[in-house]
C-alpha cells in the first residue's frame, strides 16, 4: 500500500516567488504520471481515494492550487486566474517528470482543474495524453458562477469543527450521497483553525476577487477563448457531468462530443457539480478510460 508524500515546487508568479505543495502517490521511479488537479476552493487531498486505486499504475501528483490548503498565497489576488496556474502546472510538470525524455502525463482535472487542463492540452507540444474533463466545459452557466463566486468570499470563522464541517457539507449537498466518514472528510480537508482557535475554510479569501471583477463583457470573451482552446485539443478526452449540474448543462455537453477532441461524456446519476470520485464506481470510470 502507497502512502502519500508531501512536497513542494517554488513558482513565479508577477508578484513574486511562491511555493506549491503537492502529494505524490505511488513509485517515484514510475514513468507514468497522473495529475490531478481540485476544484477552485477544494484541495490535493480530494483524490486521495482515487490516488491509492490507481497508485499501482501512475506515479499520481495531487497539487494544492496556488491560494488553497498547504501552497503559499499570492501577493496579488487579481492573479488568481488560469493562466498563471496553467503557469504553476508548467513548474510542477517540470519537477516531476523524467529529465531528458519527451515525457507524456494523464490529466483528471475537477471544475477549475478541467479549465487549468484544458489550457494546458490547447497548447502546442503540450505533454498532455488523455485528459478527463469532470464536470467542465468552455460555457460555464451564470447563475452557477455567481453562487460559487458569492460562496468564495464569505469570510466566515465558526466556534467548532462540527459548526464548520456542517456549513460544508451544506453547501456541497451537490456532490451527491456520501457516508458519514466522507463527509467528515471533504469538511477536514478544507478546514483549518486560525490563530484564535475559530475554524475557517483554508484558502485566501482573495480567490473571490477575480470573480468579481468580471463583467458580462468579460464572461463571453472568456468563452470564446475557451472555445478555441477546447478546439485545439489533440488528445482523447472524457467529459464527466454531473446529471444535476448546475454548471454544465446538457447542452453545452453534448457539443463537446461534436467538436474539438469529440470528448466521450458519461454522466453520473444523482449528482450535480462536481462528482467527487471517491467511491468505487466513479473511479473505475477513470480507470477504464486511462488504463483500458
Amino acid at each position: 500500500m502507497f502512502e502519500a508524500k508531501i512536497k513542494s515546487v517554488q513558482c513565479l508568479s508577477l508578484a513574486g516567488l511562491h511555493r506549491m505543495s503537492y502529494k505524490e502517490w505511488g513509485d517515484e521511479s514510475n514513468p507514468n504520471v497522473l495529475i490531478c488537479v481540485h476544484g477552485v476552493t477544494r484541495v490535493g487531498d480530494d483524490f486521495d481515494a482515487m490516488a491509492r486505486a490507481l497508485a499501482n499504475d501512475y506515479r499520481v501528483i495531487c497539487p494544492d492550487v496556488v491560494g488553497r490548503g498547504r501552497s503559499d498565497w499570492l501577493k496579488n489576488p487579481q492573479l488568481y486566474r488560469i493562466p498563471q496556474y496553467v503557469s504553476d502546472i508548467v513548474t510542477l510538470l517540470a519537477r516531476v517528470l523524467p529529465d531528458g525524455e519527451k515525457s507524456s502525463v494523464d490529466w483528471f482535472g475537477t471544475s477549475m482543474g478541467g479549465l487549468i487542463g484544458l489550457g494546458l492540452a490547447s497548447l502546442p507540444d503540450n505533454p498532455i495524453r488523455k485528459l478527463v474533463l469532470n464536470d467542465i466545459g468552455p460555457v460555464l452557466a451564470p447563475m452557477a458562477l455567481q453562487r460559487i463566486g458569492d460562496y468564495i468570499g464569505q469570510d466566515l470563522r465558526f466556534n467548532t469543527f462540527d459548526e464548520a464541517a456542517k456549513f460544508i457539507r451544506d453547501v456541497s449537498l451537490t456532490f451527491g450521497e456520501h457516508t458519514e466518514e466522507e463527509w467528515h472528510k471533504l469538511a477536514t480537508d478544507v478546514l483549518r483553525q486560525d490563530k484564535d482557535g475559530k475554524w475557517v475554510r483554508h484558502y485566501d479569501m482573495g480567490l473571490a476577487l477575480p470573480f468579481r471583477s468580471a463583467t458580462p463583457e468579460s464572461a463571453e470573451a472568456d468563452e470564446a477563448m475557451l472555445w478555441a482552446a477546447y478546439d485545439a485539443i489533440r488528445c482523447p478526452t472524457l467529459l464527466v457531468r454531473g446529471a444535476e449540474s448546475d454548471l454544465l448543462s446538457p447542452e453545452t455537453a453534448a457539443l463537446m462530443t461534436q467538436r474539438g477532441p469529440k470528448a466521450r461524456l458519461v454522466e453520473i446519476a444523482g449528482v450535480g457539480h462536481a462528482p467527487t470520485f471517491i467511491h468505487d464506481d466513479q473511479i473505475a470510470i477513470v480507470k477504464q478510460f486511462l488504463l483500458g
